[in-house]
């Protein structure tokens, strides 16, 4: 484990530009605990599809723009 995912995202960004909102608020809105969206944020683990959509939809973003994944063809 301990291994972080390629997905990366902006949801911090994103939270802070929507009227500061907490990790405790998006975490309530989207029924998951605080310590899960920590998780996601750092990129320590890859949201279900289900709560990909519902961390998009509560801040008002499109999915493409909460969330990113390198495309095959670029380096790193």
């Amino acid at each position: 484990m301990g291994r972080t995912t390629r997905v990366t995202n902006s949801i911090r960004a994103l939270r802070l530009a929507r009227g500061e909102m907490t990790q405790a608020e998006l975490a309530d809105r989207i029924g998951v605990t605080r310590q899960t969206v920590i998780a996601i944020e750092k990129g320590r683990y890859p949201p279900s599809l289900e709560t990909a959509f519902q961390i998009s939809r509560v801040l008002g973003a499109p999915l493409e723009e909460v969330f990113q994944y390198p495309d095959p063809g670029t380096r790193r």
